[in-house]
């Protein structure tokens, strides 16, 4: 008797189970075409990189982009608000010079720009012979006899065996974070680092530095890869050569800026809160629109998805525009900080700053039964593409992680993102519109069932 009743029971649930399913699978349907067909991120984005242009913290392109996304939120968010942050504010000057000069090749002008926060040289630039290192290693074999008076040359290639290339930017980006202080240490007058980028271009990579206040603040730029390679040659053939190094940078006194936030009250849980963003703010050679104008529009866009969708969330859906990622973070330290001052709940924190390429999974920071809960969501994400759930979460988010935030980082097709990454040639043109739209609606679908099924 016992067995017959059970056998109705079992059914019903697996039912159950297979109807919610079902009822998933529809809605992730629904976002994904409503982003397909009618996305509009894209535009988004278009307005954001050639009417506003780039927006390094402090410059008055930043400002609009502040007040662009605000408008554009407005149009069908709940709530829209700006969370002030106090922001650095570096400007690069006239373009920099750089040049070697080779006893066999005479003067050789080569392309490098400032890395971000880097001092000036004195007007008429810094010339002194350049010693070329592929290690810290190799720098402290060197010492202050081998260093002193000199330009340090980083020149550690990009490691590409690794196929998921993050892995090889962390490991060469140590040089152009670090390598300025541990030059001058020994008494460097000056640093120039290989761009991080694993292809060979004529494009230098800027990015940020820090200082180590304990040794003297020298000049940095980075070189383009291409001219790392000739550089490197010379003092090879000829055992050494001079470089004329020039920098008209400056750094002025922070400036007041923005986060700017965009709300979907939750129906059930308006307490609790799914948080969605990207980085407003951008290096100023190109447009930003991999870095991160594109995080920043699919983080946009999942919210009007949402309501476009007529899904109505359980949770309040926040959509963030952190500004001051790229050479302070004051944007996201700052999110974390109010949001754990006003013990707000967050489900989960999701960020896009990898570019707008093909969204191939997430990677992620939580405890062990929310990744076994979210890996059993996986049959409903593969017929998009998405299968990748290694890494972790985002720099934006992860200061959110100490307050048990579980964090989700969307893993786009890694494999370009550092053709562009801060070079002059990360503009709109170089985004593919259906590629930005599918991430978008990557993160609109998990956030779907966070929003129904918790973590």
């Amino acid at each position: 008797m016992l067995k017959r009743l059970l056998l109705p029971c079992s059914f019903l649930l697996m039912s159950s189970a297979s109807f919610a399913q079902n009822e998933d699978s529809l809605m992730i349907r629904k976002l994904y075409n409503e982003a397909l067909l009618r996305g509009q991120s894209y535009e988004n984005l278009r307005y954001l990189c050639k009417r506003i242009g780039h927006r390094l913290s402090g410059s008055p392109q930043a400002a609009a982009a502040v007040e662009y996304t605000y408008q554009v939120m407005k149009q069908f968010c709940d709530t829209v608000y700006l969370q002030e942050c106090w922001v650095p504010h570096w400007v690069r000057g006239d373009k920099e010079i750089g040049r070697i000069s080779s006893v066999r090749q005479g003067a050789v002008n080569v392309k490098l720009c400032a890395l971000g926060g880097s001092i000036a040289t004195p007007a008429a630039g810094i010339s002194a012979e350049v010693v070329e290192v592929r290690s810290f290693e190799e720098l402290d074999k060197l010492g202050k006899k081998g260093v002193q008076g000199k330009i340090v040359f980083f020149n550690h290639p990009f490691d590409n065996t690794h196929i998921f290339t993050f892995h090889g930017y962390g490991e060469a980006v140590r040089y152009r974070w670090a390598g300025p202080s541990l030059a001058a240490k020994y008494g460097a007058v000056a640093s120039v680092t290989r761009s991080v980028t694993n292809t060979i271009d004529d494009h230098p990579h800027t990015g940020s530095i820090r200082y180590d206040t304990l040794y003297p603040a020298i000049p940095c730029a980075a070189i383009c890869t291409r001219d790392a390679e000739v550089l490197s040659e010379i003092i090879r053939n000829e055992g050494k050569a001079n470089f004329l190094l020039q920098l008209n940078c400056r750094t002025l006194p922070d400036t007041r800026s923005y986060n700017v936030i965009g709300e979907l009250r939750g129906s059930e849980n308006p307490e609790q809160v799914i948080a969605v963003g990207g980085h407003l703010d951008s290096w100023d050679l190109g447009e930003g629109a991999h870095d991160d104008g594109a995080g920043c529009v699919q983080s946009i866009e999942v919210l009007r998805l949402f309501k476009a969708a007529g899904i109505r969330p359980k949770h309040t859906l926040r959509a963030v525009m952190f500004m001051n990622e790229e050479n302070g973070l004051r944007g996201g330290l700052k999110y974390a900080e109010i949001a754990e001052k006003k013990k707000e709940k967050h489900l989960a924190a999701f960020e896009s700053d990898a570019g707008g390429f093909s969204p191939r999974g997430f990677g992620m920071t939580m405890k062990p039964e929310q990744r076994s809960k979210v890996l059993s969501w996986k049959p409903l994400l593969e017929p998009y593409g998405i299968h990748d759930y290694g890494g972790g979460g985002g720099a934006d988010i992860g200061p959110l992680e100490k307050q048990g935030v579980p964090l989700f980082g969307l893993h786009p097709d890694s494999q370009r993102y550092f053709d562009y990454h801060h070079t002059e040639i990360d503009v709109f043109e170089a985004i593919n519109k259906r590629e930005l739209e599918l991430g978008g609606a990557a993160m609109a679908a998990m956030i779907y069932l966070i929003d129904r099924h918790g973590l």
